[in-house]
């Protein structure tokens, strides 16, 4: 199951750390999987492949958070047994991180060395119970386009083909479906986690961002950065590059 959930197309079996990335909604595994030729040696990057896209475009889709987080722990459990690891998630796959890494902590009291999230809430915000609710599965084509229209990042090639366009608005509103099953409260004096977290977020991002909030969920540190761009800033080639040398420092730092 592995090389189907996981796309790693540079491996390196001698790294000190694996650096597991999830997908933004509606997106794939190759653009955060292409990383693995940016980072250093000491690095193996691997990004998660959703089901109902790409290489897995023919399997039904996630049925709900639970159904795609088992899916991805019980694959990567073994490798992550092995060798510490770090998650990086955008957007949806901020949110798909945080749930595979509470559920590791939870059943396995295995924790990623560091969480890295991007353009995310915290899932027991205000905020993102408030965007969660705003935007449902059974919205209209037209709606998600204009979601998508707002969020930027959607190449407009793709939307020009009318079988990609509408396999793309059918993958988000799927993702969306799932994103609405995400539940999580902060039990009294239960901090989920020790790792240290850093966000990153695009200073032009549409979405209202509590981002503070982050601080809340580990006893690790909290770091915050905001880098110029909306919420795709992460495909800024500047960007792309100050996030790849960010997380070898945090990850490099971490005393392995």
């Amino acid at each position: 199951g592995m090389e189907k959930v996981v796309a790693c197309p540079y491996k390196r079996p001698n790294a000190l750390c694996r650096l597991i990335c999830f997908p933004w909604a509606g997106g794939g595994a190759s653009h955060l999987a292409q990383w693995g030729r940016l980072f250093s040696s000491s690095i193996e990057v691997s990004s998660v492949r959703f089901p109902g896209r790409e290489s897995r475009r023919r399997e039904p889709f996630a049925k709900d958070m639970t159904d795609l987080v088992n899916e991805i722990a019980s694959v990567l459990l073994k490798e992550l047994q092995e060798k510490p690891f770090a998650f990086f998630g955008h957007s949806f796959g901020s949110y798909v991180s945080f749930a595979v890494a509470l559920h590791l902590k939870e059943k396995y009291g295995l924790e990623p060395i560091h969480l890295f999230v991007s353009g995310a809430l915290t899932p027991n915000s205000e905020a993102f119970i408030s965007i969660r609710s705003r935007l449902t599965h059974d919205a209209k084509d037209e709606e998600v386009l204009t979601y998508l229209e707002i969020l930027g990042g959607t190449p407009s090639e793709l939307l020009q083909n009318e079988d990609n366009k509408n396999h793309l608005i059918r993958t988000v509103r799927e993702d969306i479906r799932v994103l609405q099953t995400l539940s999580f409260e902060m039990a009294d004096g239960n901090i989920p986690f020790s790792c240290d977290i850093t966000c990153f977020n695009g200073t032009e991002d549409h979405q209202a961002h509590e981002l503070e909030a982050w601080h809340d969920l580990t006893s690790g540190d909290t770091s915050f950065y905001n880098l110029p761009g909306g919420h795709f800033y992460l495909l800024e080639p500047s960007n792309e590059n100050f996030l790849i040398k960010h997380v070898t420092r945090c990850i490099e730092n971490a005393g392995l």
